[in-house]
């Protein structure tokens, strides 16, 4: 008996094709979808830097004195409830923090700032966090310091209250230069160090504390960044 076999087609070039247009529309959702993310993220640290503004002038306005510098710690403790274990200032009319110490210091006014701010409402977290612990995480895993010591280009620094970001990539510093400031420091031609927003560069997955001198480069789309910005 004479037997027929049937050969295995192969994938047609119609069939190749769509294969192709479905590999490319998944490439292009995930790709769409790192984007998005990393927008989301820029959004959320501008409303951080922007919500703690608001709480700290919301802060001025109810006690008539400064986050941080309010105090002693008797008369704060004696206010009741979240202010129980908050530590107090020396009501000098400045928030002492020095700039190598932004994410790292256990002592001085700026964990009472943040220890203030809650303990008021005006921010999430426990007030009775203290040192390290006290300072927020901002989007990207970092942390959010404050200092009143000056910060960027030594001819014109910003200075007296100033809001800290460490880890920001260098995209999403770029992005919030152009969302919060000048925008300058973006391209090739004009460092960022102008403006009230400064950048230091720094080191992946360390919280590089702000440093005084300029800096002198474009953002590097592959850096990471400390960036500063005058309250």
């Amino acid at each position: 008996m004479k037997m027929s076999m049937k050969q295995q087609a192969g994938f047609t070039l119609v069939e190749i094709a769509i294969v192709l247009v479905i590999i490319g529309l998944l490439l292009g959702g995930v790709l769409k979808g790192t984007e998005l993310i990393e927008n989301s993220k820029v959004k959320r640290a501008a409303n951080e830097i922007n919500g703690i503004t608001a709480a700290f002038y919301a802060y001025q306005d109810r006690y008539q004195r400064l986050p941080g510098d309010d105090g002693n710690a008797a008369s704060l403790n004696a206010r009741g409830g979240n202010w129980a274990v908050t530590q107090g200032g020396n009501q000098n009319g400045v928030i002492v923090s020095a700039a190598g110490q932004t994410f790292t210091n256990t002592n001085g006014e700026h964990v009472g700032f943040w220890q203030h701010l809650r303990a008021a409402g005006f921010i999430n977290g426990a007030s009775n966090a203290a040192g390290v612990g006290a300072l927020p995480v901002n989007a990207f895993g970092g942390l959010i310091g404050f200092t009143n010591d000056p910060i960027g280009n030594p001819a014109s620094p910003i200075s007296g209250r100033v809001l800290c970001m460490s880890q920001v990539p260098g995209k999403a510093a770029a992005a919030l230069d152009v969302q919060l400031d000048d925008g300058i420091g973006t391209n090739n031609n004009n460092p960022g160090n102008t403006g009230r927003l400064r950048a230091i560069l720094g080191n992946a997955g360390a919280n590089t504390p702000p440093a005084p001198g300029a800096f002198a480069g474009p953002y590097l789309e592959t850096g990471v960044y400390t960036i500063c910005i005058q309250m």
